[in-house]
């Protein structure tokens, strides 16, 4: 019997999942707002299914699936608030799940944790979000943790996601141009190939998962912000970045007062999965390789 994934949120992460669980023989539907997404959709093979996480009455008829995947990111110029989409989303996806669904991903963020001073952090550390985001999937979360579906749940929180067509900055590192963003605090970084092999790897129907699992996702060295833009400068062949305080309002700045450093070694020991970019060093050469 064919397996079958559920995808609501089939973007930067979303479709490297869809491609990797194709290539494994899965049937694999996806979720979208848009109907030309729809079309590319269908000619890479992916059911689509048009529809709003935001509205339930989109949410009708939904296809049953062994495994649900809700990866939803926010669009700052849509409507919906941040907390429209991830908490009133994920409420109203589990709403509309037909039965039969066997496992439930949800990628959450390792912002729930909000600042550490620098310190470690892992799983067991209690979830203190400061920005809407974190405050946002949070907040999901606990609908999960309280729904039927909890003891087949998986949350990963997701450190902050790169890769191709992903850095930070690329024009004005090129350019010499200073950067707006701290050189002080840690980030917390997962590329997205293995990021999707993670996910794909917890959708595995084989693999045994006794819910509620929670993870963080990270390559488990966090780096210093300026020494990142700095390899990146390097790799890039570019002048040595200088940088420039963003706005003491700005995301930027908010995002550098939460400090922490993420521990992934529970995902390491659990899932099994050898990281193909186990620091930023792989991953940005990987990025900018001529």
């Amino acid at each position: 019997m064919t397996h079958s994934i559920l995808i609501f949120g089939c973007g930067y992460l979303g479709q490297r999942v869809a491609e990797l669980m194709r290539g494994a023989g899965v049937q694999v539907h996806a979720v979208t707002r848009s109907s030309e997404r729809a079309k590319e959709f269908a000619k890479a093979g992916i059911s689509p299914i048009v529809a709003d996480v935001t509205d339930p009455e989109t949410l009708t008829n939904l296809p049953p699936a062994d495994t649900v995947l809700f990866a939803v990111g926010y669009d700052r110029s849509s409507d919906p608030s941040i907390d429209e989409v991830y908490t009133g989303g994920v409420r109203n996806v589990l709403a509309a799940l037909p039965e039969g669904t066997k496992r439930f991903i949800y990628i959450s963020t390792t912002g729930v944790y909000g600042d550490a001073d620098g310190e470690w952090i892992d799983e067991q550390t209690p979830p203190n979000p400061s920005r809407a985001g974190g405050v946002a999937s949070l907040a999901a979360e606990k609908l999960i943790l309280a729904s039927p579906l909890a003891d087949r749940a998986v949350i990963l929180r997701l450190a902050g996601i790169y890769g191709p067509d992903r850095l930070p900055y690329l024009k004005q590192l090129t350019a010499g141009e200073p950067i707006e963003a701290p050189q002080q605090g840690h980030l917390n970084l997962i590329h997205v190939g293995d990021a999707a092999r993670i996910v794909a790897a917890l959708a595995d129907p084989v693999r045994k998962v006794s819910g509620p699992a929670i993870y963080c996702v990270s390559d488990g060295h966090p780096v210093v912000r300026g020494n990142y833009y700095r390899e990146a400068a390097r790799l890039l062949g570019a002048p040595e970045p200088t940088f420039v305080a963003p706005p003491a309002e700005s995301p930027r700045a908010a995002r550098a007062a939460a400090d922490k450093r993420v521990s992934n070694q529970r995902l390491l020991a659990e899932v099994a999965i050898e990281l193909q970019f186990p620091t930023y060093r792989e991953g940005l050469a990987s990025i900018v390789a001529p």
